[in-house]
């Protein structure tokens, strides 16, 4: 006869987590908020200067129409990316509808008469 030992999986007990942890995570996601709000603001500050080159589109000094279409184009990917994500990414959200609106405008100033 032959012996075959089994095994027996041990069930896994969770521990809870500590103190010390739950606030590393809270301070973790305080910082990611941080840096969400201001790399909107940043994103923002970045589209509206777009305003001068409008007013020079417009004033009959044209400038390139190309890097505003692409500004349009990523931002309008960012943008259904950031209301595609199962919970909504607002920062991205935020961050990026200004650069669809005036890069679209700069970029149809840019190349109309």
């Amino acid at each position: 006869m032959s012996s075959i030992s089994h095994t027996v999986a041990k069930p896994i007990i969770s521990q809870p987590v500590s103190e010390k942890v739950q606030r590393k995570q809270h301070e973790k996601k305080d910082i990611v908020a941080v840096v969400g709000r201001i790399a909107s603001v940043l994103s923002v500050i970045m589209y509206v200067s777009y305003l001068t080159q409008i007013a020079n589109n417009l004033g009959g000094n044209p400038g390139s129409p190309w890097q505003p279409l692409c500004a349009f184009f990523n931002c309008t990917m960012w943008t259904i990316y950031g209301f595609m994500k199962p919970k909504r990414d607002i920062p991205i959200i935020v961050a990026n509808i200004p650069g669809i609106i005036l890069g679209l405008v700069t970029f149809v100033t840019a190349i109309v008469p």
